[in-house]
């Protein structure tokens, strides 16, 4: 059965939640259904060929998030998309890990479209008595250059956080924002039509909701 076509911006585009069973799907696809946004979640290769936007969320381990996807045959269809055919894409939490080139986490590889690495928090615990892991709850992003996705997003807005590992970027270019846990690290980054935020949108109330909008508009 074929996604239904929901009108965004006056045209008919398809939203689809990519499912490869480590994210909290339904969570965004309520958070979404709040903003007046119709989405889809699928798994389906047909369905994700059809569609305009992507959102690759996740929550887990990054070695099992890409045996999952392996297993269910996505990373070719994936690739043509996001690589060839350069449709929009906004990964969550594993999700933006997972379009890494390898994670510590496993010694795994990734997807590769960004060239970074992922690494897990390390403190000093001697000077940082207070920091623990994982990093858990409301922390302010810092944007390192404009872009369309965090349009209407005041500086040093608190988003909500959960997790162990975080994205180092070899290029400063793909860094699209900052936060500081102990350090400064990555929680956002843009590569063209490819975004990832390390914060969960779904969980940052109306802060979240904006973000979702900037990405379904048509201003990637």
């Amino acid at each position: 059965m074929l996604p239904k076509l929901i009108v965004l911006n006056g045209r008919r585009e398809i939203i689809l939640i990519i499912d490869y069973g480590m994210g909290n799907l339904h969570s965004i696809l309520h958070k979404l259904g709040k903003a007046g946004i119709q989405a889809i979640v699928s798994s389906k290769i047909e369905d994700i060929a059809q569609a305009d936007k992507l959102i690759l969320p996740g929550v887990g381990a990054f070695g099992a998030g890409m045996e999952n996807l392996k297993a269910r045959g996505l990373l070719s269809i994936l690739n043509r998309k996001v690589l060839e055919e350069k449709t929009p894409v906004l990964g969550i939490c594993l999700g933006m890990q997972l379009f890494a080139k390898n994670s510590e986490e496993g010694d795994a590889e990734g997807l590769g479209w960004i060239d970074g690495e992922i690494k897990r928090f390390h403190f000093d615990y001697e000077r940082e008595k207070n920091i623990s892991i994982p990093h858990v709850g409301w922390n302010t992003i810092l944007p390192q250059k404009d872009s369309p996705i965090l349009m209407d997003v005041a500086l040093s807005q608190r988003f909500y956080f959960s997790h162990s590992y975080h994205i180092v970027a070899n290029n400063p270019a793909d860094v699209l924002a900052t936060t500081c846990y102990g350090y400064e690290f990555v929680s956002a980054i843009q590569h063209g039509n490819i975004i990832g935020v390390q914060f969960h949108p779904e969980k940052s109330h109306r802060r979240g909701i904006i973000i979702y909008k900037n990405f379904l508009d048509d201003i990637i």
